[in-house]
C-alpha cells in the first residue's frame, strides 16, 4: 500500500513539472507555428518582405480587405476563383510597411491597421475586383468585409473608388468586344460591296458608322 501511495504521489510530481516544463511549451510553439516558427524568425522576415516587393513591382494593382473571421476553406476558394496572376495573400503590417517603403505603393501605409488580405493584381484588375465582390456576397461578408482601398499609378483610391474601377470591363470582356467588332468588320464591307455604284458613297458612309 505504501509503494502505491509513493508511486501515485511520484507520479502527480512528474506530471506537475512536465506540464510548466520549458521544454514542452518549446515543442508545442513549434507545433503552431509560433514564437520560433520559420516565418517569424529574422531570415524568414526578410524573405517575406522581398517576396511582397516581388508581387508589388509585378503588379498593376493592389487593395486590401479585412482578413478576420476568413476560414481557410474560404480563402482557398477565394484564390482559386481569382484571374491568372492575381495573387490574395495576408501580410503582417509591419512586414507590408517595409515592404512598400520607397515605392509607388507607399501610401498602402495608410490602410495598415487591423489583419488584412492583399490582392497583387498583375493584369485583370476588373476581374479580380469581381472576383472579391462575388466572395463577398456568397459568404455574406458584404456589410463586414467591404474593400478598405486600393492603389493604382501611386495613386491612393477609397473603397468607391476601387469598386468604380471594379466595374470597368475584365480582360475577359475586352477581348470578347474586340472579337465582337473583328467580326462585323466584314459584314460592313460585304454591304458595302453588295451596294448599286450609285450609292456607293452612301454604302460607305453607312459601313463606317458605329452599330447601335
Amino acid at each position: 500500500m505504501l509503494r502505491f501511495t509513493l508511486l501515485v504521489v511520484s507520479l502527480a510530481v512528474v506530471s506537475a513539472f512536465t506540464a510548466n516544463s520549458p521544454l514542452t511549451d518549446r515543442c508545442n510553439t513549434r507545433l503552431y507555428g509560433g514564437g520560433t516558427g520559420y516565418a517569424t524568425s529574422k531570415t524568414g522576415k526578410e524573405e517575406k518582405v522581398t517576396r511582397v516587393r516581388e508581387l508589388l513591382e509585378n503588379s498593376q494593382m493592389v487593395f486590401a480587405v479585412p482578413a478576420s473571421s476568413i476560414t481557410v476553406s474560404q480563402s482557398q476558394k477565394l484564390r482559386r476563383s481569382l484571374p491568372e496572376g492575381t495573387t490574395a495573400t495576408v501580410v503582417k503590417n509591419t512586414l507590408m510597411a517595409r515592404a512598400v517603403e520607397g515605392t509607388k505603393y507607399e501610401a498602402a501605409t495608410s490602410m495598415l491597421q487591423g489583419a488584412n488580405m492583399w490582392f497583387f493584381v498583375e493584369e485583370d484588375i476588373g476581374a479580380s475586383i469581381k472576383a472579391w465582390k462575388a466572395f463577398q456576397k456568397e459568404t455574406g461578408k458584404k456589410d463586414t468585409h467591404d474593400v478598405l482601398g486600393g492603389i493604382t499609378e501611386g495613386t491612393l483610391y477609397d473603397t468607391k473608388g476601387v469598386e468604380a474601377i471594379g466595374e470597368l470591363p475584365s480582360k475577359d470582356e475586352l477581348y470578347a468586344k474586340i472579337a465582337g467588332s473583328i467580326k462585323a468588320v466584314p459584314t460592313k464591307v460585304a454591304r458595302v460591296i453588295k451596294a448599286p455604284n450609285s450609292k456607293l458613297a452612301r454604302a460607305i458612309k453607312l459601313a463606317t458608322m458605329p452599330d447601335e
